[in-house]
């Protein structure tokens, strides 16, 4: 099967790399397995390292071992150019930023814990879903 094309709001790498309990954990333990395979673009990027190296955010990781998570998810991910801008679509700006990450990548999700930020985004065709339903309904229906 495809692998099924995603984008990571910034909030789930933070909840994966701060705790091995949860589903965004669970997601980011799954990408070797290429059910899905996660876009980004540069400055989306740019984004995840910025929020993940705050001080006292990730407790346990050093900024070069966030480096070396961050250079793993790079690798399996879609790396998109963005050659036009939505922007201003909805209300943050870094919101937009992933959204543009979508559209241009004709992801079918967002995956978020934030799933009010993204209002609009169904009119792209774009489903914006938490990690735990994205585990349950769309990756468990892909192995069945």
């Amino acid at each position: 099967m495809n692998p099924i094309p995603i984008v990571l709001d910034t909030n789930i790498l933070v909840a994966a790399l701060r705790s091995r309990q949860g589903a965004s954990f669970r997601l980011l333990s799954l990408l070797p397995a290429g059910g899905y395979v996660p876009n980004v673009s540069v400055p989306l990027f740019v984004e995840y390292q910025s929020v993940l190296k705050r001080p006292g955010l990730i407790e346990g990781l050093s900024p070069s071992e966030i480096d070396a998570v961050l250079n793993y998810f790079l690798s399996r991910s879609g790396l998109r150019e963005i050659y036009y801008l939505w922007r201003p679509f909805l209300k943050d700006a870094t919101d937009d930023m992933v959204l543009e990450v979508a559209v241009e990548s004709q992801s079918a999700y967002i995956v978020t814990f934030n799933e009010k930020d993204f209002r609009g985004a169904d009119q792209f065709g774009i489903t914006v879903i938490t990690p735990q339903l994205f585990l349950q309904q769309v990756l468990a229906n892909e192995h069945t």
